[in-house]
This record gives structure tokens, C-alpha cells and sequence, in this order.
């Protein structure tokens, strides 16, 4: 069920964002996402999905409109400050639709330690993070082996634990489900409700509308010209076939 504390954890005000040289893949987008929500971004490849993510993530910043974070509004300079993309960057976790763009360290031990080695935290806590999230995976047979060497699965739950090992509040994941066996799906549909139930705020973007029912209980869709086509409860959204068609999530013959 969806969760609506009244405490704002996004708020976009009529945000637009272009690439050097293209045309807007974002325009005019307003929406709140509350704590606790459990929200997907929808719409055909291209519509803007990922930069709008990018963009909650705090690895873009809006060039026209107004984009405010946990109540403060983020300027483009505020990335400049060390402090403040520190502290917004442990509080925000993403995770890539590719994990390969995520890993870059010689180890998974030394891939989950970074984040938190950036924060100087006491090495035994971090060894400490390091075995619970490790854990909490099932990656203990990992650790000593070098991330591109993984399979896509065991790649996915590394860049997972290296975002959960800083315990942020709210997790951004981008086509969570791209690559991943069946098992390994159901597992992580699993393991993103805990975290809601446990007080998470989970955005996510898909084009899988078999699997977003199960992660998510309100959707924003795009168009293809990069605007918000609908924000409503996605029971409503998936059985809205008409509209569905109109931004081509689904051709005539779609049915579920």
C-alpha cells in the first residue's frame, strides 16, 4: 500500500533536462515521491526514464524548474560541495541497469568497502558493513573475486551491497530486473519489498509491466516526447490499455 507520510522526499517543479546538443528528454515534469513510496517510472525506450533517475540520484542536475530534496532545494552549485553530495549521496542509493558501469574496483570486498572507506568510517565497522550486507546477500563467496569476472546475477547483488552497505534511505534502481534469471528475480522483487516495509523509499523505472505490480503500487508515465502522461495507483495504470497504447508501452495485442 502505498505510503504517504506527508513528508516529501522528492519535489520536482516543472524540471526539464537536455543532453549537449539534443532536443529535451525531459520537460516540464512535477511530482512529489513521499517517504516510503514505493514508485516506477513508465514509458517506451528513450522516454527519459533513466535521466530522470540520474537526475533523483543527484549525477545530473535539472536545467530549468525547481528540484528540492529531504525539504531542501538543489541548486547546481551544491553539487560543488563536498559535504552536501557526501551526505546526499549516502542517503540516496542507485543502482545502474548495467552493474558492469557500477563495478570498478579489484575485488567485491574492496567494491562494497569504497563508499564507505570515502566516509573514513573506523576500519572494523566497515568490515563489520562489509560481512552484514555480504549476508544479507548471500555474497560471502564473493568477496575475494573480481567483479567482471561475475555472472550477471552475482553483478547485480554486488552493486546492490555496495549501495545498501551505506544503509541510505531511499533506493533508485533502473531496470532492476534487466538480465536476471527468473530466480534471481523473484529474490530481488522480494528483497525490495523488505526494504519498503521496512520504511525505504523505492523508485524505480521499468518497460515490464509483468513486474511492476509486484515492486510498486504507483506509477508516472511517460510519453515519448518526455512528459508525464499519467501518475496514478498502478492497479489502475496497467489495466488502462487505451492509454497505455497512446504513450506504445503496448501494441494492440497486449493483454494481462
Amino acid at each position: 500500500m502505498t505510503k504517504d507520510t506527508g513528508t516529501p522526499v522528492f519535489e520536482l517543479e516543472d524540471v526539464s533536462f537536455s543532453y549537449p546538443g539534443n532536443q529535451p528528454v525531459l520537460r516540464d515534469i512535477c511530482f512529489t515521491v513521499q517517504k516510503g513510496e514505493r514508485v516506477c517510472i513508465l514509458g517506451a525506450n528513450g522516454c527519459g526514464k533513466s535521466t530522470l533517475l540520474k537526475l533523483l540520484a543527484g549525477l545530473i542536475a535539472p536545467q530549468a524548474g525547481v528540484f528540492r530534496a529531504f525539504s531542501r532545494t538543489v541548486a547546481k552549485s551544491d553539487w560543488n560541495d563536498d559535504r552536501f553530495s557526501g551526505d546526499y549521496h549516502r542517503r540516496v542509493g542507485f543502482i545502474f541497469q548495467n552493474a558492469d558501469v557500477q563495478l570498478f574496483c579489484s575485488t567485491v570486498e574492496d567494491e562494497i568497502a569504497f563508499g564507505l572507506l570515502q566516509q573514513k568510517l573506523p576500519l572494523a565497522t566497515v568490515k563489520d558493513r562489509i560481512a552484514d550486507v555480504s549476508a544479507l546477500l548471500g555474497i560471502e563467496n564473493l568477496l575475494q573475486k573480481t567483479p567482471y569476472k561475475l555472472s550477471g546475477g552475482e553483478k547485480k547483488k554486488v552493486a546492490l551491497a555496495s549501495v545498501l552497505v551505506m544503509n541510505p534511505e531511499v533506493l533508485i534502481l533502473d531496470e532492476p530486473t534487466n538480465g536476471l534469471d527468473p530466480r534471481t528475480q523473484v529474490w530481488l522483487v522480494r528483497l525490495l519489498n523488505s526494504f519498503c516495509d521496512a520504511g525505504k523509499t523505492i523508485v524505480t523505472s521499468t518497460h515490464n509491466l509483468e513486474l511492476v505490480s509486484k515492486i510498486s503500487d504507483r506509477g508516472i508515465l511517460f510519453t515519448e516526447d518526455h512528459k508525464i502522461a499519467a501518475d496514478m495507483r498502478i492497479s489502475e495504470l496497467v489495466g488502462n490499455t487505451a492509454l497505455l497504447k497512446s504513450v506504445n508501452l503496448v501494441d494492440e495485442f497486449y493483454s494481462l
